[in-house]
């Protein structure tokens, strides 16, 4: 796997959308714009929640092949995002709570999502098939 050490900010998106890219510089526009999007739900989440009021450290992972792994760490709050209920999308957007669109869509867009808490870290893996 290749990683990325960056500091949880969001003016850090595009450096780690970039790397991501750089990585899955093969894989098919489709795909790559999918694991972009979740990409970007998932950084932002912990460059705005994991270690407020303060920042703190993320590291990106990038696993390609026929199946693509796309693996963040930070050593935030624990914080389970999948244990969150799915947002009710049949609610007009005036009618739904906010927040948790993001994490819903990457795990529609994904063929798998999984969190861990390991070491004090907070790990959330997410893949793709390729095919």
């Amino acid at each position: 796997m290749k990683e990325l050490h960056i500091d949880a900010k969001p003016e850090n998106l595009d450096a780690v959308l970039a790397f991501i890219e750089a990585e899955l510089a093969s894989v098919p526009d489709k795909v790559l714009s999918q694991i972009a999007i979740a990409a970007e739900e998932i950084f932002v989440n912990i460059a705005h929640y994991a270690y407020a009021p303060e920042t703190g450290g993320a590291v990106v992972r990038v696993r390609s092949g026929g199946e693509i792994t796309i693996e963040f760490e930070d050593g935030g709050k624990p914080y389970n995002p999948l244990a969150k209920e799915d947002p009710d999308v049949t609610l007009g957007a005036e009618e739904r709570k906010i927040g948790g669109l993001g994490v819903y869509m990457v795990k529609k867009m994904m063929d798998s999502v999984e969190y861990r808490r390991d070491n004090g870290k907070n790990i959330f893996c997410f893949k793709k098939s390729t095919l």
